[in-house]
């Protein structure tokens, strides 16, 4: 079909984002507009001694102060939401600090105000004043003996120690091993950055005793869920609109403090009130990522298959714990040991630990990229110590087609894979046999150069619940509603080219509708890449439902049994009385009905295997350490393609993301007082174009048996394979160069003092 699935289809949504029609939280004005500025610690570390906010409510177009005190009952602390076992210590984040502050950037006090202008006028009377404590930054630092501790409540920093995997099997292994590699990677923390900070807009309706809000969120039933915690009531009274989000990466997931606060200030007030963040405390107070400290072994035979791998790492926390923090670097992180590689046994154990810093928990990839670098660099490290082709040893060690199904020593199993072709083509079009003469010419102008062939996969799953509905008015067109959360990922054109694809309606006849928690009984949000999978069984289903129902109304206006009309998608939704030409359209009968409505449910976990090979080649300057992306190639196996041009741009996307982490971003801390030193883009690197080359991408198509579409989740995998397959370019260009290994990111200062030894 023109517009259906498989075609490269233009971005339904982009005229409107383009011409600036787009609408997002903060272009959200209500009737009676109040608006709320946060005061938030100075501190890493700090027992508050002293607290008055009289001046503060006393000033020109106060509404109100909150304070910890002003709350204390009515407002409920922020909390771990992940069930882990065995369960994490007790530690609750309270949404304005409760006589402690334990991270520079915590909440204080909230301010309302007539005007933003007010309410930020207003924080500067607030005095407070604080005694500083000893503040810990490091995670592996946060676990030593004597540490600073953060809360009486977990012992030694320890927020939970959890364990994976068969570690006798594992030692067994080790024990017979021809060979064994160690390495001790850390992995940076980052900050989110998404284009748009965020917000809320909360009104309270007193006639209704319910909530109505516009947040920028990845979820509008999840935020609800988090706000009637929040405030002890049921998730009913709460109405949540999730408008345009201008990127989210898996924070705007997460629970944070100001949110709940700005809807018990409006129900205290009678007035609708609006916080959004500015950029700086976007870097102070957002729930950040990764922050992995590792420490990992594997065993080979002699011939290079590996064994087993073992991995004891410390995660970094953060103060408090974010909504799904603690399962970051276990559940969703620690199966996919091992890679897409036929590894008998693996052991892994991670233990948590509370840092005077903002909170971690899922970022485009949650975990999963830090699981393939560790694979990868163990297996890229056996090669060079066992003298093996780095491309070789992957091929002996991959999963083949034919031992599908295919269960991982990490619990999990693969149905759909077919690495090696991909791993061709990826060398073929990165002109992997010609690099050996780039590097000399690289020589020649006194560059170092490096070069790497990387093979990921990722796990794509989520909330295993979605919902969809549809609405096709008597003009013809279709509302759909669904339970996923665009974030600029194109949902609006892919859902359209699936029902398209379906029902054969005309493509800007499908207008997707905004995240509206009122008309869905639930939906499952965008997170873990879940989206294009489970919407593609909702809309299966629910364009089912909506062909049926147009066949009962078909029997009718023909005059035929329903087992005796055929639909026909290719003629543009249109019924037919089997072997005549008399017929009817969809929207004719929709027409004639007043309107069709549909739905779709799909209540089942569904886990899919995005997996490719990626190639980097990388330059790094003798004279001054500046490092430069020269070539990125990457052959990904997505599953069915629902649009090329979405493919593109996901890919993109995340490999711009992983290598931003190579390149330099990193979230860094005064280890003595917890003072942030890159807490604004004056200091925090954030990759340009000019930084990155062209990719090459290309993609193959082994459809996933377990969707109905055939597709697997595309938006992370970019960013789990650009992470290692950057870093190990760079550590090859090193080895080269007779130095190394460094870690990661690798700024200019770091080569050059590589390069010198």
């Amino acid at each position: 079909m023109k517009f259906g699935i498989g075609q490269t289809v233009g971005r339904l949504e982009d005229v409107r984002l383009l011409t600036g029609h787009g609408e997002y939280v903060d272009d959200i004005a209500l009737p009676g507009q109040a608006h709320a500025a946060v005061l938030r610690s100075p501190m890493a570390h700090a027992t508050i001694t002293a607290l008055d906010a009289s001046a503060a409510r006393e000033a020109p177009g106060v509404l109100a102060v909150l304070t910890h005190e002003d709350i204390a009952g009515k407002v409920l602390p922020q909390r771990n939401e992940f069930p882990l076992k065995p369960a994490p210590a007790p530690v609750v984040m309270p949404r304005l600090a409760d006589g402690v502050v334990r991270f520079v950037g915590q909440p204080v006090a909230m301010v309302v105000g007539e005007t933003l202008a007010a309410a930020r006028d207003a924080l500067e009377l607030i005095e407070v004043e604080y005694e500083e404590r000893d503040a810990v930054v490091g995670a592996r630092a946060a676990l030593a003996d004597g540490a600073p501790q953060i809360h009486p409540e977990a012992p030694g920093n320890v927020a939970y120690e959890w364990e994976m995997g068969d570690g006798q099997a594992a030692d067994a292994a080790f024990a017979a091993a021809a060979h064994v590699v160690q390495i001790t990677p850390d992995v940076q923390r980052l900050v989110v950055a998404s284009m748009e900070p965020r917000g809320i807009n909360v009104q309270w309706h007193a006639d209704t005793g319910r909530w109505e809000l516009w947040i920028g969120s990845q979820n509008a039933h999840g935020a609800r869920a988090k706000l009637a915690h929040a405030l002890d009531v049921e998730p009913e009274r709460f109405q949540v609109h999730v408008p345009d989000v201008g990127g989210a990466f898996g924070m705007k997931l997460m629970d944070h403090p100001e949110y709940a606060l700005a809807a018990f200030a409006a129900r205290e007030l009678g007035r609708p009130v609006k916080w959004v963040g500015d950029r700086s405390e976007s870097f102070l107070t957002d729930a950040q990522a990764r922050d992995l400290s590792v420490e990992a072994s594997a065993a080979f035979d002699a011939e290079g298959r590996c064994l087993a791998m073992r991995m004891d790492n410390v995660s970094g926390i953060g103060a408090h714990y974010s909504s799904f923090g603690t399962g970051i670097h276990t559940v969703l992180s620690a199966p996919l040991l091992g890679g897409m590689y036929d590894i008998p046994a693996v052991h892994v154990r991670v233990r948590g630990a509370f840092t005077n810093a903002a909170s971690t928990d899922a970022y485009r990839g949650a975990g999963r990229p830090e699981a393939i670098y560790v694979t990868e660099r163990l297996i890229e490290q056996a090669a060079r110590e066992m003298g093996i082709d780095r491309v070789e040893i992957r091929r002996r060690n991959l999963v083949r087609p034919e031992q599908l199904p295919f269960d991982t020593a990490g619990g999990l199993t693969f149905d759909s894979l077919d690495p090696l072709p991909n791993i061709e083509m990826a060398l073929e079009k990165a002109d992997w046999a010609g690099f050996e003469a780039r590097a000399a010419e690289a020589a020649a102008r006194g560059c170092h150069a490096g070069i790497a062939m990387a093979y990921y996969y990722e796990r794509t799953g989520g909330q295993p619940r979605e919902v969809s509905r549809l609405s096709m008015g008597a003009d013809g067109a279709v509302k759909l509603w669904i339970g996923t959360q665009s974030t600029g990922q194109g949902h609006e054109t892919a859902w359209a080219q699936i029902l398209h694809e379906i029902t054969g309606l005309p493509l800007d006849s499908i207008r997707l509708q905004a995240g509206d928690s009122d008309a869905l009984p639930f939906g499952g949000g965008t997170g873990g890449s879940r989206s294009t999978v489970f919407a593609g069984l909702v809309l299966q289903k629910a364009g089912d439902d909506l062909i049926e129902k147009g066949r009962k109304l078909a029997s009718v206006h023909l005059e035929a049994a329903e087992a005796d009309i055929e639909f026909s998608a290719e003629e543009g939704g249109r019924y037919r009385i089997v072997g005549t030409d008399r017929s009817v359209g969809l929207a004719d009968l929709a027409a004639e009905a007043g309107g069709i409505d549909a739905e779709g449910e799909h209540q089942g976990a569904v886990t899919t295997f995005p997996n490719g090979a990626h190639v980097c080649e990388v330059e790094i300057d003798g004279e001054t350490g500046r490092l430069t992306l020269t070539r990125y190639t990457a052959v990904d196996d997505v599953g069915r393609v629902i649009n090329p041009n979405l493919l593109a741009g996901q890919i993109h996307g995340g490999i711009a993301q992983g290598l931003g982490q190579i390149l330099g971003e990193d979230m860094v801390w005064d280890p003595e007082t917890g003072q942030p030193l890159t807490a604004s883009f004056m200091d925090y690197y954030m990759p340009r174009a000019a930084d990155l080359p062209e990719f090459d991408l290309a993609w193959t198509e082994n459809r996933a048996p377990s969707t109905p579409l055939g597709v697997k989740g595309c938006g992370e995998a970019g960013t789990v394979g650009s992470i290692s397959t950057g870093a190990l370019a760079v550590l090859d260009a090193l080895h080269r160069a007779g130095k190394g290994p460094v870690e990661t990111p690798y700024t200019p200062q770091k080569l050059w003092a590589a390069l010198r030894g």
